[in-house]
């Protein structure tokens, strides 16, 4: 897709929910820490969307919004409400195949409508938040009350806990 095109996708996946704007970025500083980084925006304040896997047959899959300094309990959380033995983060090429979204641009607007989407709760405790727009050249920021706005949206409690202090 060209950047106009991911734009255009993008703005159609956001009309009518509400306040949001537009976030240019360059590509290669698309990885949250990267893009903190150089734009000045707090991890604390940016939200990743994960898509996971329970290992089924066939395979269960969820898309998950966690905030940057947040890690998403995968081994517990995750799987209990996957109600499989066993899951993990989906691959790159299993996210680009369920979403149209690379890694790194992963958002939760314009998902597959039968695709449950969860949200940690300490993410809709935020004022605003940044968000991958659908493309490595695209965020989104918004009110966190947007992600309410999505079919199949769950704000869950613990479904990530916080990330332990990186060393300085």
């Amino acid at each position: 897709m060209t950047l106009d095109a991911d734009r255009a996708a993008l703005e159609a996946a956001l009309a009518g929910r509400g306040e949001y704007e537009l976030f240019a970025c360059d590509p290669a500083l698309a990885d949250t820490a990267a893009f903190c980084a150089a734009y000045g925006f707090g991890l604390e304040d940016s939200a990743n969307t994960i898509l996971v896997v329970g290992k089924s047959t066939p395979p269960t899959y969820a898309a998950c919004v966690v905030l940057a300094t947040h890690r998403l309990d995968v081994n517990h959380a995750v799987r209990d409400r996957l109600g499989t033995r066993k899951a993990s983060f989906a691959s790159p090429e299993e996210t680009r195949a369920l979403t149209g979204h690379e890694i790194g641009g992963v958002t939760a607007f314009g998902l597959p409508p039968d695709l449950p989407l969860w949200v940690d709760a300490a993410v809709m405790r935020r004022q605003r938040i940044v968000l991958g727009g659908g493309s490595r050249s695209w965020k989104v920021i918004a009110p966190s009350g947007i992600l309410l706005t999505l079919p199949r949206v769950e704000v869950v409690e613990g479904l990530a806990n916080p990330a332990p202090p990186r060393d300085a």
